[in-house]
């Protein structure tokens, strides 16, 4: 056996009918350009040489029913937010909806089930906090 990893992980694809839209809320609600659009293919990422989302243009797309097993929910993101009640606000904003299974559970514009967790103690704010000037 090989030790250490195989590969490493490239992007994130979704099928979706509108590539374009979904990139643009996730490059919103993520505050990562959009660093690639062929038309049928968009990736959001932090640059051009970093990994990131990507969404695939599949013209018969049927969104997820999560959490009703009719059609499954085909991935899930969990999004960590400094606040929940204002990211939620600006998710709803940018074109999200609210899903059965929580108050912080959502779908994006193209249907793909996402949820809004507290940032772990671990981890940076998203938005760093700047000192007020005296």
């Amino acid at each position: 056996m090989r030790a250490g990893p195989v590969g490493r992980l490239h992007h994130l694809i979704l099928d979706c009918a509108d590539p374009a839209a979904a990139a643009a809320f996730w490059s919103a609600v993520l505050g990562r350009p959009i660093t690639y659009d062929d038309g049928d293919f968009v990736v959001v990422s932090g640059d051009t040489t970093t990994s990131g989302l990507a969404f695939q243009r599949a013209p018969e797309h049927r969104p997820p029913t999560w959490p009703d097993p009719a059609v499954p929910q085909q991935m899930h993101h969990d999004v960590m937010v400094d606040d929940l009640v204002v990211a939620a606000d600006q998710v709803l904003a940018l074109g999200a909806t609210r899903r059965p299974g929580g108050d912080h559970v959502f779908a994006d514009p193209a249907g793909h089930p996402f949820c809004l967790i507290p940032r772990p103690g671990w981890a940076p704010p998203v938005r760093p906090v700047v000192a007020e000037e005296e």
